[in-house]
Protein backbone atom coordinates (compact mmCIF):
# COMPACT_ATOMS: atom_id res chain seq x y z
CA UNK A 1 0.00 0.00 0.00
CA UNK A 2 3.15 2.24 0.31
CA UNK A 3 6.11 1.96 -1.75
CA UNK A 4 8.94 4.29 -1.99
CA UNK A 5 12.03 3.57 -4.67
CA UNK A 6 15.36 4.77 -5.32
CA UNK A 7 13.50 8.41 -3.52
CA UNK A 8 15.79 11.12 -2.92
CA UNK A 9 15.39 14.65 -1.47
CA UNK A 10 17.98 17.34 -0.64
CA UNK A 11 17.78 20.76 0.65
CA UNK A 12 19.80 23.91 -0.20
CA UNK A 13 21.41 21.07 -3.02
CA UNK A 14 23.47 19.87 -0.11
CA UNK A 15 22.15 18.18 2.43
CA UNK A 16 20.43 14.95 1.55
CA UNK A 17 17.58 14.57 4.28
CA UNK A 18 16.66 11.55 2.08
CA UNK A 19 19.58 9.36 0.12
CA UNK A 20 17.74 6.89 -2.63
CA UNK A 21 15.84 5.12 -0.54
CA UNK A 22 13.71 1.85 -1.08
CA UNK A 23 10.49 0.86 0.98
CA UNK A 24 7.60 -1.13 1.42
CA UNK A 25 4.20 -1.28 4.01
CA UNK A 26 1.65 -3.82 2.74
CA UNK A 27 -1.77 -3.75 3.96
CA UNK A 28 -2.02 -5.97 7.40
CA UNK A 29 1.22 -4.63 8.57
CA UNK A 30 2.11 -1.88 11.37
CA UNK A 31 5.94 -0.82 10.26
CA UNK A 32 7.81 1.38 12.76
CA UNK A 33 10.26 4.24 11.32
CA UNK A 34 13.17 4.76 13.97
CA UNK A 35 15.80 7.06 13.67
CA UNK A 36 17.53 9.94 15.62
CA UNK A 37 16.46 13.74 15.30
CA UNK A 38 17.17 14.71 11.87
CA UNK A 39 17.34 11.41 10.83
CA UNK A 40 14.69 12.24 7.62
CA UNK A 41 11.80 10.66 9.38
CA UNK A 42 9.35 13.70 8.75
CA UNK A 43 10.95 14.13 5.43
CA UNK A 44 10.44 10.62 4.38
CA UNK A 45 6.94 11.66 6.05
CA UNK A 46 6.23 14.93 4.05
CA UNK A 47 7.28 13.17 0.92
CA UNK A 48 4.86 10.30 1.32
CA UNK A 49 1.62 12.64 1.96
CA UNK A 50 2.44 15.18 -1.13
CA UNK A 51 3.96 18.25 1.11
CA UNK A 52 7.26 18.21 -0.70
CA UNK A 53 7.97 16.83 -3.84
CA UNK A 54 10.76 13.94 -3.89
CA UNK A 55 13.68 15.26 -6.59
CA UNK A 56 13.74 11.76 -7.65
CA UNK A 57 12.49 8.09 -7.25
CA UNK A 58 8.51 7.06 -7.44
CA UNK A 59 6.28 7.21 -4.07
CA UNK A 60 2.99 4.96 -4.88
CA UNK A 61 -0.02 5.30 -1.90
CA UNK A 62 -2.52 2.95 -2.19
CA UNK A 63 -1.76 2.18 -6.15
CA UNK A 64 -1.56 5.63 -6.55
CA UNK A 65 1.68 7.56 -7.63
CA UNK A 66 1.74 10.93 -5.35
CA UNK A 67 2.98 13.05 -8.13
CA UNK A 68 0.80 11.88 -10.70
CA UNK A 69 -2.74 11.14 -9.08
CA UNK A 70 -1.93 13.52 -5.46
CA UNK A 71 -5.59 13.77 -5.05
CA UNK A 72 -6.58 10.02 -5.22
CA UNK A 73 -3.37 9.15 -3.22
CA UNK A 74 -4.08 11.58 -0.59
CA UNK A 75 -7.77 10.81 -0.35
CA UNK A 76 -6.17 6.98 0.54
CA UNK A 77 -4.45 8.70 3.70
CA UNK A 78 -4.78 9.61 7.24
CA UNK A 79 -2.34 11.50 8.07
CA UNK A 80 -1.51 12.68 12.05
CA UNK A 81 1.60 15.45 11.59
CA UNK A 82 4.20 15.86 13.91
CA UNK A 83 3.31 19.39 15.10
CA UNK A 84 -0.69 19.63 15.81
CA UNK A 85 -0.36 23.43 16.35
CA UNK A 86 -3.09 23.84 13.20
CA UNK A 87 -5.89 25.89 12.99
CA UNK A 88 -5.96 26.94 16.13
CA UNK A 89 -8.40 29.97 15.86
CA UNK A 90 -11.02 27.14 14.66
CA UNK A 91 -13.31 25.71 17.19
CA UNK A 92 -13.07 22.20 17.08
CA UNK A 93 -16.47 21.31 15.81
CA UNK A 94 -15.54 23.91 13.03
CA UNK A 95 -12.13 21.84 12.28
CA UNK A 96 -13.75 18.47 12.27
CA UNK A 97 -16.67 19.95 9.47
CA UNK A 98 -13.78 21.14 7.73
CA UNK A 99 -11.98 18.10 7.61
CA UNK A 100 -15.54 15.95 6.71
CA UNK A 101 -16.09 18.82 4.16
CA UNK A 102 -12.11 17.90 2.30
CA UNK A 103 -12.76 14.27 2.45
CA UNK A 104 -16.57 14.17 1.01
CA UNK A 105 -17.59 12.05 4.84
CA UNK A 106 -21.75 11.75 4.45
CA UNK A 107 -23.40 13.92 7.51
CA UNK A 108 -24.51 10.54 9.35
CA UNK A 109 -20.98 9.33 9.15
CA UNK A 110 -19.37 12.40 10.08
CA UNK A 111 -21.59 12.85 13.11
CA UNK A 112 -20.88 9.17 14.45
CA UNK A 113 -17.08 9.25 14.15
CA UNK A 114 -16.95 12.44 16.00
CA UNK A 115 -19.24 11.78 18.26
CA UNK A 116 -17.43 7.57 19.21
CA UNK A 117 -13.80 9.30 18.69
CA UNK A 118 -14.46 12.09 20.80
CA UNK A 119 -15.94 10.14 23.27
CA UNK A 120 -12.87 8.18 23.61
CA UNK A 121 -10.13 10.10 23.45
CA UNK A 122 -12.17 12.69 26.22
CA UNK A 123 -12.58 15.58 23.64
CA UNK A 124 -16.40 16.05 23.71
CA UNK A 125 -16.29 18.82 26.31
CA UNK A 126 -13.68 20.92 24.30
CA UNK A 127 -15.22 20.39 20.88
CA UNK A 128 -16.93 23.91 21.16
CA UNK A 129 -13.84 25.94 22.01
CA UNK A 130 -11.53 26.97 20.22
CA UNK A 131 -8.26 24.53 19.49
CA UNK A 132 -6.03 27.60 21.05
CA UNK A 133 -7.53 27.09 24.02
CA UNK A 134 -6.50 23.43 24.03
CA UNK A 135 -3.41 21.75 25.53
CA UNK A 136 -0.84 20.07 23.59
CA UNK A 137 -2.14 16.99 24.24
CA UNK A 138 -6.09 17.94 23.90
CA UNK A 139 -4.52 18.93 19.85
CA UNK A 140 -3.10 16.08 19.44
CA UNK A 141 -6.03 14.09 20.02
CA UNK A 142 -8.29 16.49 17.79
CA UNK A 143 -6.14 15.52 14.92
CA UNK A 144 -6.13 12.00 15.45
CA UNK A 145 -9.96 12.66 15.06
CA UNK A 146 -9.83 14.13 11.74
CA UNK A 147 -7.20 12.09 10.29
CA UNK A 148 -9.66 9.11 10.96
CA UNK A 149 -12.65 10.61 9.98
CA UNK A 150 -12.62 9.05 6.44
CA UNK A 151 -11.54 5.75 7.56
CA UNK A 152 -8.48 5.74 5.19
CA UNK A 153 -7.04 2.65 4.02
CA UNK A 154 -3.56 4.34 4.48
CA UNK A 155 -2.18 5.49 7.93
CA UNK A 156 0.56 7.51 8.16
CA UNK A 157 1.60 8.95 11.68
CA UNK A 158 4.73 11.10 12.43
CA UNK A 159 5.01 10.42 16.24
CA UNK A 160 2.08 10.00 17.27
CA UNK A 161 1.84 9.30 20.75
CA UNK A 162 4.01 12.56 22.07
CA UNK A 163 1.76 14.66 24.32
CA UNK A 164 -1.05 11.99 24.62
CA UNK A 165 -1.75 10.75 28.14
CA UNK A 166 -1.63 7.00 29.06
CA UNK A 167 -5.41 6.50 28.16
CA UNK A 168 -4.93 7.91 25.03
CA UNK A 169 -2.46 6.24 23.78
CA UNK A 170 -3.61 2.90 24.94
CA UNK A 171 -6.63 3.66 22.63
CA UNK A 172 -4.72 4.60 19.67
CA UNK A 173 -2.27 1.82 19.82
CA UNK A 174 -5.37 -0.44 20.06
CA UNK A 175 -7.12 1.48 16.74
CA UNK A 176 -3.81 0.91 14.91
CA UNK A 177 -3.59 -2.73 15.47
CA UNK A 178 -7.48 -2.77 14.65
CA UNK A 179 -6.96 -1.14 11.36
CA UNK A 180 -4.03 -3.59 10.46
CA UNK A 181 -6.05 -6.16 10.77
CA UNK A 182 -8.75 -5.09 8.48
CA UNK A 183 -6.22 -5.08 6.35
CA UNK A 184 -4.93 -1.42 6.01
CA UNK A 185 -1.48 -0.30 6.38
CA UNK A 186 -0.18 1.75 9.32
CA UNK A 187 3.40 3.68 8.79
CA UNK A 188 4.48 5.63 12.14
CA UNK A 189 7.40 7.24 12.99
CA UNK A 190 8.67 6.75 16.54
CA UNK A 191 11.33 7.60 18.95
CA UNK A 192 10.21 5.16 21.47
CA UNK A 193 12.01 1.66 21.41
CA UNK A 194 9.20 0.28 23.58
CA UNK A 195 6.18 1.59 21.54
CA UNK A 196 7.65 0.07 18.04
CA UNK A 197 8.66 -2.99 20.08
CA UNK A 198 4.91 -3.51 21.10
CA UNK A 199 3.00 -2.18 17.91
CA UNK A 200 5.15 -2.75 15.05
CA UNK A 201 5.86 -6.00 12.85
CA UNK A 202 8.66 -4.36 11.09
CA UNK A 203 10.85 -1.61 12.20
CA UNK A 204 12.83 0.59 9.55
CA UNK A 205 15.81 2.10 11.01
CA UNK A 206 17.14 5.26 9.44
CA UNK A 207 19.82 8.10 9.88
CA UNK A 208 21.29 10.78 7.61
CA UNK A 209 18.69 9.79 5.31
CA UNK A 210 20.08 6.38 4.95
CA UNK A 211 18.09 3.27 5.89
CA UNK A 212 20.54 1.27 8.34
CA UNK A 213 17.94 -1.64 9.00
CA UNK A 214 14.69 -3.21 7.56
CA UNK A 215 13.11 -6.14 8.98
CA UNK A 216 11.75 -7.73 12.50
CA UNK A 217 13.24 -6.83 16.08
CA UNK A 218 13.30 -10.16 16.77
CA UNK A 219 15.93 -10.77 13.51
CA UNK A 220 17.59 -7.36 14.82
CA UNK A 221 18.15 -9.05 18.72
CA UNK A 222 19.03 -12.17 17.24
CA UNK A 223 22.28 -10.23 15.16
CA UNK A 224 23.65 -8.43 18.78
CA UNK A 225 23.56 -11.29 21.62
CA UNK A 226 23.23 -9.97 25.42
CA UNK A 227 22.52 -6.49 24.43
CA UNK A 228 19.16 -5.06 24.97
CA UNK A 229 17.69 -3.04 22.14
CA UNK A 230 17.83 0.39 23.70
CA UNK A 231 21.86 -0.66 23.41
CA UNK A 232 21.14 -2.13 19.48
CA UNK A 233 19.43 0.79 18.67
CA UNK A 234 22.32 3.36 19.73
CA UNK A 235 25.15 0.93 18.14
CA UNK A 236 23.04 0.54 14.83
CA UNK A 237 22.90 4.66 14.29
CA UNK A 238 26.40 4.85 15.87
CA UNK A 239 28.38 3.18 13.49
CA UNK A 240 25.72 3.60 10.39
CA UNK A 241 26.16 0.19 9.29
CA UNK A 242 24.36 -0.77 6.55
CA UNK A 243 22.70 -4.08 6.91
Amino acid sequence: MIKFKNVTKTYNNTVKAVNNISLEVKGGEIVGFIGPNGSGKTTTMKLLTGITNADSGKIMVNGYDIRKEPIKAKQSIGYIADSPDMFLRLKGTEFLSLMGDIYHVPLAQRKKVISDLSEKFGLTDVLSSPIMSYSHGMRQKIMVVAALMHNPPVWILDEPMTGLDPKSSYELKNMMREHAKAGNAVFFSTHVLEVAEKLCDRVIIIKKGNILYEGTLDSLESKYENKSLEEIFLELTENETVS
